[in-house]
Protein backbone atom coordinates (compact mmCIF):
# COMPACT_ATOMS: atom_id res chain seq x y z
CA UNK A 1 0.00 0.00 0.00
CA UNK A 2 1.37 3.40 -1.00
CA UNK A 3 0.99 6.25 1.42
CA UNK A 4 0.27 9.80 0.35
CA UNK A 5 2.70 12.70 0.57
CA UNK A 6 1.06 14.04 3.75
CA UNK A 7 1.52 10.70 5.53
CA UNK A 8 5.17 10.58 4.50
CA UNK A 9 5.74 14.14 5.78
CA UNK A 10 3.99 13.35 9.08
CA UNK A 11 6.08 10.19 9.48
CA UNK A 12 9.28 12.11 8.75
CA UNK A 13 8.32 14.74 11.34
CA UNK A 14 7.61 12.03 13.93
CA UNK A 15 11.07 10.53 13.30
CA UNK A 16 12.71 13.96 13.65
CA UNK A 17 10.89 14.77 16.90
CA UNK A 18 11.52 11.43 18.58
CA UNK A 19 15.13 11.38 17.37
CA UNK A 20 15.69 14.87 18.77
CA UNK A 21 14.69 13.75 22.25
CA UNK A 22 16.65 10.48 22.07
CA UNK A 23 19.79 12.14 20.71
CA UNK A 24 19.74 14.71 23.51
CA UNK A 25 19.26 12.01 26.13
CA UNK A 26 21.65 9.32 24.86
CA UNK A 27 23.94 11.23 22.50
CA UNK A 28 24.60 10.74 18.81
CA UNK A 29 26.90 7.75 19.29
CA UNK A 30 24.50 6.21 21.83
CA UNK A 31 21.52 6.34 19.46
CA UNK A 32 21.57 3.83 16.64
CA UNK A 33 19.23 3.97 13.66
CA UNK A 34 17.29 0.93 14.92
CA UNK A 35 16.64 2.63 18.28
CA UNK A 36 15.71 5.94 16.68
CA UNK A 37 13.25 4.24 14.35
CA UNK A 38 11.79 2.08 17.12
CA UNK A 39 11.16 5.26 19.13
CA UNK A 40 9.11 6.54 16.20
CA UNK A 41 7.21 3.22 16.00
CA UNK A 42 8.82 2.28 12.69
CA UNK A 43 11.14 -0.39 11.34
CA UNK A 44 14.74 0.07 10.27
CA UNK A 45 13.77 -0.43 6.66
CA UNK A 46 11.69 2.75 6.60
CA UNK A 47 14.64 4.92 7.57
CA UNK A 48 16.11 5.43 4.09
CA UNK A 49 12.78 6.51 2.66
CA UNK A 50 13.18 9.63 4.79
CA UNK A 51 16.92 10.24 5.28
CA UNK A 52 20.12 9.64 3.34
CA UNK A 53 22.10 8.69 6.45
CA UNK A 54 22.12 8.86 10.21
CA UNK A 55 24.11 12.08 9.95
CA UNK A 56 21.38 13.54 7.72
CA UNK A 57 18.86 12.75 10.47
CA UNK A 58 21.16 14.20 13.14
CA UNK A 59 21.57 17.47 11.22
CA UNK A 60 17.83 17.69 10.59
CA UNK A 61 16.87 16.83 14.17
CA UNK A 62 19.33 19.30 15.72
CA UNK A 63 18.21 22.04 13.35
CA UNK A 64 14.59 21.32 14.26
CA UNK A 65 15.45 21.34 17.96
CA UNK A 66 17.10 24.76 17.59
CA UNK A 67 14.03 26.01 15.72
CA UNK A 68 12.03 24.88 18.74
CA UNK A 69 14.43 26.78 20.98
CA UNK A 70 13.72 29.91 18.94
CA UNK A 71 10.00 29.36 19.49
CA UNK A 72 10.68 28.92 23.21
CA UNK A 73 12.38 32.33 23.24
CA UNK A 74 9.15 33.97 22.13
CA UNK A 75 7.57 32.92 25.44
CA UNK A 76 9.71 35.49 27.27
CA UNK A 77 9.09 39.21 27.55
CA UNK A 78 10.96 41.39 25.06
CA UNK A 79 14.08 43.29 26.11
CA UNK A 80 16.65 42.73 28.81
CA UNK A 81 14.10 41.44 31.35
CA UNK A 82 13.01 38.70 28.97
CA UNK A 83 16.60 37.66 28.34
CA UNK A 84 17.16 37.47 32.10
CA UNK A 85 14.08 35.25 32.41
CA UNK A 86 15.48 33.05 29.64
CA UNK A 87 18.88 32.82 31.38
CA UNK A 88 17.22 31.77 34.64
CA UNK A 89 15.05 29.16 32.89
CA UNK A 90 18.00 27.83 30.89
CA UNK A 91 20.19 27.44 33.98
CA UNK A 92 17.47 25.83 36.06
CA UNK A 93 17.72 22.44 37.78
CA UNK A 94 14.71 21.31 35.68
CA UNK A 95 16.56 22.01 32.43
CA UNK A 96 19.72 20.41 33.75
CA UNK A 97 17.88 17.28 34.88
CA UNK A 98 15.90 16.72 31.67
CA UNK A 99 18.32 17.02 28.73
CA UNK A 100 15.90 15.24 26.38
CA UNK A 101 13.51 18.19 26.71
CA UNK A 102 16.15 20.93 26.58
CA UNK A 103 18.82 22.60 24.52
CA UNK A 104 20.48 20.50 21.82
CA UNK A 105 23.67 22.54 22.07
CA UNK A 106 24.22 21.68 25.74
CA UNK A 107 23.32 18.03 25.15
CA UNK A 108 25.27 17.39 21.94
CA UNK A 109 27.98 20.01 21.46
CA UNK A 110 30.96 17.69 21.96
CA UNK A 111 29.58 15.16 19.47
CA UNK A 112 28.53 17.82 16.96
CA UNK A 113 32.15 18.93 16.93
CA UNK A 114 33.07 15.51 15.54
CA UNK A 115 30.42 15.50 12.81
CA UNK A 116 31.09 16.21 9.15
CA UNK A 117 31.18 19.73 7.75
CA UNK A 118 27.64 19.63 6.31
CA UNK A 119 26.23 18.81 9.76
CA UNK A 120 28.41 21.48 11.38
CA UNK A 121 27.21 24.00 8.78
CA UNK A 122 23.57 23.12 9.49
CA UNK A 123 24.21 23.46 13.21
CA UNK A 124 26.06 26.77 12.77
CA UNK A 125 23.26 28.36 10.76
CA UNK A 126 20.58 27.19 13.20
CA UNK A 127 22.59 28.24 16.26
CA UNK A 128 23.28 31.69 14.80
CA UNK A 129 19.55 32.12 14.20
CA UNK A 130 19.03 31.60 17.96
CA UNK A 131 21.82 34.11 18.70
CA UNK A 132 20.29 36.64 16.32
CA UNK A 133 16.86 36.23 17.94
CA UNK A 134 18.34 36.91 21.38
CA UNK A 135 20.39 39.85 20.09
CA UNK A 136 17.25 41.33 18.51
CA UNK A 137 15.56 41.15 21.91
CA UNK A 138 18.47 43.00 23.51
CA UNK A 139 18.93 45.65 20.83
CA UNK A 140 15.85 45.74 18.58
CA UNK A 141 17.14 48.74 16.59
CA UNK A 142 20.66 47.35 16.13
CA UNK A 143 20.83 43.58 16.82
CA UNK A 144 24.24 43.30 15.16
CA UNK A 145 25.73 45.41 17.98
CA UNK A 146 24.55 42.84 20.55
CA UNK A 147 25.66 39.76 18.62
CA UNK A 148 29.13 39.37 20.17
CA UNK A 149 27.76 39.80 23.70
CA UNK A 150 24.98 37.34 22.94
CA UNK A 151 27.45 34.75 21.63
CA UNK A 152 29.45 35.07 24.85
CA UNK A 153 26.36 34.68 27.03
CA UNK A 154 25.12 31.70 25.01
CA UNK A 155 28.53 29.99 25.27
CA UNK A 156 28.56 30.62 29.04
CA UNK A 157 25.07 29.14 29.40
CA UNK A 158 25.94 26.00 27.44
CA UNK A 159 29.21 25.40 29.28
CA UNK A 160 27.63 26.00 32.67
CA UNK A 161 24.80 23.59 31.94
CA UNK A 162 27.19 20.93 30.65
CA UNK A 163 29.43 21.23 33.73
CA UNK A 164 26.45 21.15 36.08
CA UNK A 165 25.26 17.94 34.41
CA UNK A 166 28.70 16.35 34.64
CA UNK A 167 29.49 16.73 38.34
CA UNK A 168 28.46 14.09 40.88
CA UNK A 169 27.90 16.47 43.81
CA UNK A 170 24.30 17.84 43.68
CA UNK A 171 25.22 20.85 45.80
CA UNK A 172 28.09 21.74 43.48
CA UNK A 173 25.83 21.23 40.45
CA UNK A 174 23.31 23.71 41.90
CA UNK A 175 26.07 26.17 42.82
CA UNK A 176 27.37 26.06 39.27
CA UNK A 177 23.93 26.98 37.95
CA UNK A 178 23.60 29.87 40.41
CA UNK A 179 27.06 31.22 39.58
CA UNK A 180 26.35 30.82 35.87
CA UNK A 181 23.24 32.97 36.25
CA UNK A 182 25.25 35.66 38.07
CA UNK A 183 27.98 35.57 35.41
CA UNK A 184 25.50 35.72 32.53
CA UNK A 185 23.69 38.67 34.09
CA UNK A 186 27.00 40.50 34.59
CA UNK A 187 27.77 40.00 30.90
CA UNK A 188 24.24 41.07 30.00
CA UNK A 189 24.69 44.33 31.92
CA UNK A 190 28.25 45.02 30.77
CA UNK A 191 28.72 48.15 28.71
CA UNK A 192 29.26 47.49 25.02
CA UNK A 193 32.83 47.58 23.79
CA UNK A 194 33.78 50.68 21.83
Amino acid sequence: MRYGKEHKLATRQRIIETAGRRLKRDGIDGSGVATLMADAGLTNGAFYAHFESKEDLVATAVSEQLRGQREWLTSFAPGRDGVEQMVRAYLSPEHRDHPEEGCPSAALLDELGRCTDPTKQTYTGSMLAVIDDIAARLEPRDPESARAKTLGIYALLIGTLQLSRAVADPQLADSLLEQGIRNALMLLDAAPEE
